[in-house]
């Protein structure tokens, strides 16, 4: 009879390619890259992508989903649970964001990786105050620097982001059409002079 304190684990464990990544995704403490799945599991990025799939179409419907952010993945509650969730916790829902962090977070979230001159350009103001909120909340974070003079840092959104707006994934946010938006802004002031006159 062999000693089973000497005995190794299985070294094929019987647990399904997904049940595996379901279970590294679990305990990470940060969202992680397919790549990395794959070098602790052994198996290639493409096995990899296949198991996360089928892990998305197990959770759909369900109270916990996986989140996808600038090809990073983790396990996290779906966001339609989020009432129930800060009820069941106490938790007050989280304070509003100013108009001025909704418009610098949409800049960020639709044109990332964007530099705040870039953002203060767009908006007309300086971002400072407001882009420091919003690194203090952990919805954008910095991503690196820009060619050019002075190589102005870059942002993104963060995970966090996804999470407090509902997204699983930056693709599920509305599209932008930047024409129409210029079109209806000439057609206000347009209708602002016709007034004025």
């Amino acid at each position: 009879m062999s000693d089973p304190i000497q005995s190794k684990p299985d070294s094929h464990p019987t647990l399904s390619l997904a049940a595996r990544i379901e279970a590294l995704l679990f305990v990470a403490p940060e969202p992680v890259t397919p790549g990395q799945l794959a070098r602790v599991l052994d198996v290639t990025t493409r096995e990899t992508e296949k198991g996360l799939e089928e892990i998305e179409y197990l959770y759909r419907g369900r109270g916990i989903c996986l989140q996808r952010h600038e090809g990073t993945v983790r396990i996290t509650t779906s966001p339609k649970a989020a009432p129930f969730i800060e009820d069941f916790l106490d938790l007050e829902t989280s304070t509003p964001l100013s108009h001025a962090a909704l418009e610098t977070l949409a800049i960020i979230a639709y044109q990332q990786p964007v530099t705040r001159p870039h953002i203060d350009a767009i908006r007309g103001v300086n971002s400072d105050s407001v882009m420091k909120n919003l690194l203090s909340k952990g919805i954008i974070q910095e991503v690196g620097r820009a060619e050019g003079p002075g190589r102005p840092i870059l942002y993104s959104t963060t995970p966090e982001f996804l999470s407090h707006f509902g997204l699983m994934s930056i693709e599920e946010l509305p599209p932008l059409n930047i024409e129409e938006i210029i079109n209806d802004n000439h057609k206000n002031h347009s209708e602002a002079d016709i007034l004025k006159e």
